[in-house]
């Protein structure tokens, strides 16, 4: 695989999307690709499969992208948006299930080392507070 796995944040609050990929951001950099979004459509709170579809695009690379979901609609939706890409790049997107802010930050962290797509989502998923 070529690349860095790319990280998306996606939040029902378009602020707390924000705030932990700014977070992600200072501690590696521009090392890693990130993209977050979060609200829906309207600006409210929720979450949009089309954008986090554009935001894995954004981030895409033949390394993969690992997706971090604060809540289940944010999954459902992030399993949608999976769903829109083609069957090649289907197979190199993860949702973690870790925590949002977290488990963004540490996978990041794990990424900027040029680890594997499974390899940054365990170290997220084996993250505990």
């Amino acid at each position: 695989m070529s690349g860095i796995v790319g990280i998306v944040i996606v939040s029902h609050s378009p602020k707390v999307a924000e705030g932990a990929a700014e977070m992600a951001r200072q501690m590696v950099g521009d090392a890693v690709p990130l993209a977050h979004c979060g609200g829906d459509p309207g600006g409210g709170l929720g979450t949009d499969a089309q954008r986090i579809r554009d935001a894995i695009e954004r981030v895409w690379n033949d390394a993969g992208v690992a997706v971090f979901v604060d809540l289940g609609g944010a999954e459902m939706n992030a399993e949608m948006a999976i769903d829109m890409l083609d069957e090649a790049r289907r197979q190199r997107v993860r949702i973690c299930n870790a925590p949002l802010v977290e488990g963004a930050v540490v996978a990041a962290a794990e990424a900027s080392s040029g680890s594997d797509l499974e390899a940054v989502c365990a170290v997220a998923e084996d993250f505990s507070p």
